[in-house]
């Protein structure tokens, strides 16, 4: 590795670059985070530092529990994902008032307290703590492992006569490499990384980056590597040095990108150089902590870079930013190896599906619950949050989403990477395969809006601009079901996961009675969906079925999704053709496309394990298309998936519709959390995050283009808010006015059941698009709703 040092500065910079790309695309990360100054006092001395003060300058030798929890509430409360626990190493073996706290208070070392802490802040604020506690024993990292989900500690140099480190009984390289190796044979997510211009050599500087390298490889715990430049600090006994020159740092960092893993990221502190952006050309993917709350405590003389700020640095050198959590996303996606039982669901519920940081704005506290008194539950929403309310935006819940779209107001694309590539490709009339989508949905930042404005022209080009509604009843009939869906917060039964609620079952009467309302209040459908009553057999639907049509012959029945009709076939032993042709004769007129929550049998084995799998919910519309029914194609993503089970999704319903071209419209269901069995037993995160919404519904729009023309926002997981900006992201119809929806409300969904035609005029009318209702099929419905013209375009073969 010696050799690099001999290359010219600019080519070794350029093959840094060029390892950074191909390992992490324009992606640039950062964390959200507040500082916890945990002690100033230290048992080293090292030349450079200012943060360790002697206890006659300090008011405490330690922050308080008190005092933590609030620096960390107002982090939380500002947006923040990782609370950085700092302090000076061991300061209790070299101050006697660090002792005599420790004592008081009940701790045997200060790393003990540091646990305390780290537990009460994971559990007071659900911010994740990152443990910088020094040069540890595996003892110390294992209990740390329990409450901080990563933690670091940096190398800074392996010379070992630096007078830098002279006094530092932490700092001898021995002592650091056996914490390093600690750290990976206990499988913790670990942050290192070398302090440059503090008197060592360039050689130096390649073997710590080695021994980093090895260990890595050893035990594949290195997350990152902080490469940071020494800039001299008053009343430190290196005050008069020189400070890091620039050309010296950026060599570091390219060595450090070209000797390091792939999988490893290099971190410069942006606050360390006036101009940062150049180091971006050197290799850097990852930005560090940077604090919207509190002071770079080691470094107090240089202020963070607010967030609009490293974001405009960031995006004008062609990279996109996205915040992460103190565990990269490789690292998070191995819970079972990487993180401590109690910890796995504090990381996936600030994650969003790459396993990167939630980024909408606002505070993300933990939810907790309390069941809702027997007389509140009528509207299907069995428990309520208590405590302290995150004030982001998620499915269901009555917040604004942040406004991503419209992004542009038009021009030419000045993207770069491969999200641009993945589109050109798009307008040159390529099909989206699975990697293609995959890259579309890890889009970031500016890469949302030209996706979205893609969608929206395909969307004008295809179906015009009308946004269409359909008037349409819903019918619930039962909440009763045998089988044990675990995201679903609306079946009740002996075997059901939700806390509370009282079973019905609606008789046929009370179906045709709905159904007629219905129609007296202008719907064109009704929508027929419940569980799977252990008393069903399969002539149930059938009588359902000649009810509604008996009570509404002119009545559309979109009814019945490919579970119940493959168990209502299955109970009858009958072929599932001969069972949808007898529903066909009895009235139905299509499926709706629920039950397919994610397509990919990987996740289905956990969301639905009982549920009819992936080829069987095809097959199940592949015959209902045969005999004439129609059907669409939904997809409720959100919960425990990832972007590679969306775009298996998409490619499996699109190849479908290819054969039988009867999917009418694609419609994203967003998992609403609150009261979903899944996130309750702690093991789902809280749906989409706004960026992930707005990107499956333009993505599908791409993605189906020539196969669905059709899009469709469910305002009742969104609201109207949400689905605005979504009609400018290629989506075309509102789905239904959903009279008495329930499935929703049950999962805790506070949209309303009901929507009216104004509501919907007064959506559209911002936007100076024409409202148009429509019948299910996608016909027009003029002056009476009850005359319906013939269906349209509904779907291309």
């Amino acid at each position: 590795m010696h050799n690099l040092l001999e290359l010219p500065h600019a080519e070794l910079l350029a093959r840094a670059a060029a390892r950074r790309d191909a390992a992490f695309g324009n992606r640039v990360t950062y964390s959200p985070k507040v500082f916890i100054p945990l002690t100033m006092l230290c048992s080293d001395r090292c030349g450079y530092c200012t943060f360790a003060q002697p206890p006659a300058r300090l008011e405490h030798p330690y922050l308080g529990l008190d005092e933590v929890l609030k620096l960390a509430r107002a982090g939380a409360e500002a947006g923040c994902h990782e609370a950085l626990f700092t302090l000076g190493e061991r300061p209790e073996l070299r101050y006697p008032a660090a002792r005599d706290w420790l004592d008081t208070n009940g701790y045997e070392s200060t790393v003990h307290y540091v646990v305390d802490a780290a537990n009460a802040v994971l559990e007071e604020t659900g911010l994740l703590p990152h443990a910088n506690a020094g040069a540890l024993f595996p003892e110390e990292l294992l209990a740390l492992r329990r409450v901080s989900p990563s933690q670091g500690m940096m190398i800074e140099s392996l010379n070992g006569g630096l007078e830098a480190h002279r006094g530092s009984p932490d700092k001898v390289p021995t002592r650091r490499l056996a914490t390093l190796e600690w750290a990976g044979e206990l499988a913790i997510p670990f942050t290192t990384g070398i302090l440059v211009g503090i008197g060592e050599s360039r050689s130096d500087r390649v073997d710590a980056l080695v021994a980093i390298a090895e260990s890595h490889r050893r035990h594949g715990h290195v997350q990152e590597v902080i490469v940071q430049n020494f800039l001299p600090k008053h009343g430190t006994a290196m005050w008069r040095s020189d400070p890091c020159p620039d050309d010296a740092y950026t060599e570091a960092i390219a060595l450090a990108r070209l000797i390091l893993p792939d999988d490893v990221a290099v971190q410069a502190p942006p606050n360390l150089s006036d101009e940062f952006g150049h180091l971006l050309a050197a290799g850097v993917s990852d930005w560090g902590g940077v604090s919207p709350v509190t002071a770079d405590h080691v470094n107090p003389e240089r202020p963070w870079p607010d967030l609009d700020r490293l974001t405009e640095v960031t995006e004008a050198a062609g990279f996109t930013l996205a915040p992460r959590l103190t565990v990269h996303p490789a690292w998070a996606a191995e819970p079972l190896r990487w993180l401590d039982p109690k910890l796995r669901f504090a990381v996936m519920d600030r994650s969003d599906a790459e396993f990167l940081a939630r980024d909408d704005p606002g505070s993300v506290f933990p939810e907790r619950i309390k069941e809702r008194a027997a007389a509140q539950v009528a509207d299907g929403a069995e428990v309520e949050l208590i405590g302290i309310d995150s004030s982001q935006w998620y499915s269901g819940v009555p917040v604004e989403p942040p406004v991503l779209v419209p992004a542009f107001s038009g021009g030419s694309r000045r993207l770069q990477g491969a999200v641009d590539e993945v589109l050109t490709a798009f307008e040159a009339g390529e099909d989206l395969d699975e990697d293609r989508i995959v890259t579309l949905f890890g889009a970031r930042g500016p890469e949302v809006g030209e996706i979205a404005e893609a969608a929206d022209r395909l969307r004008s080009e295809v179906v015009g601009d009308d946004v269409t509604y359909v008037v349409n009843r819903n019918i619930n009939y039962t909440n009763v079901c045998t089988f044990k869906c675990r995201f679903c917060g609306f079946s009740k039964g002996p075997l059901s996961l939700n806390l509370r609620g009282t079973p019905y079952l609606l008789t046929l009467d009370d179906i045709a009675e709905r159904a007629a309302e219905g129609w007296a209040r202008g719907a064109t459908e009704v929508t027929l969906q419940g569980g799977i009553h252990p008393n069903f057999d399969g002539d149930y639907y059938l009588d359902v079925t000649r009810a509604v049509k008996e009570a509404v012959p002119e009545m559309h029945i979109h009814g019945f999704t490919a579970l119940e009709v493959t168990e209502g076939a299955g109970r009858l032993g009958e072929d599932l053709e001969k069972y949808l042709g007898r529903l066909v004769d009895a009235g139905l007129a299509s499926l709706p496309g629920t039950a397919a929550e994610v397509l990919d049998d990987e996740v289905r084995a956990e969301l639905c394990p009982d549920k009819i799998n992936t080829e069987e919910w095809l097959e199940a519309h592949r015959v209902a298309h045969r005999v004439g029914l129609r059907s669409n194609v939904t997809i409720m993503f959100g919960s425990i998936e990832q972007p590679r089970h969306w775009a298996r999704h998409l490619i499996r319903t699109r190849d479908l519709q290819a054969e039988t071209g009867g999917f009418t419209e694609f419609v994203p269901l967003p998992f609403v959390h609150m009261a979903s069995p899944i996130y309750l037993q702690r093991k789902a995160r809280r749906g989409p995050t706004w960026r992930e919404v707005v990107l499956m519904h333009a993505v599908g729009r791409l993605a189906f283009r020539g196969y669905i023309d059709n899009i469709q926002a469910s305002w009742v997981k969104l609201g109207l808010g949400g689905a605005r900006q979504l009609l400018q992201a290629g989506v075309n119809d509102l789905g239904g006015t959903l009279m008495d929806e329930n499935i929703s409300r049950a999962a805790g969904a506070d949209h309303g059941t009901l929507a009216t035609a104004d509501d919907f005029a007064a959506l559209v009318e911002p936007l100076g698009r024409p409202l148009c209702q429509r019948s299910t099929l996608y016909g027009r419905v003029d002056h009476s709703p009850h005359e319906v013209q013939p269906t349209v375009g509904a779907a291309r073969t």
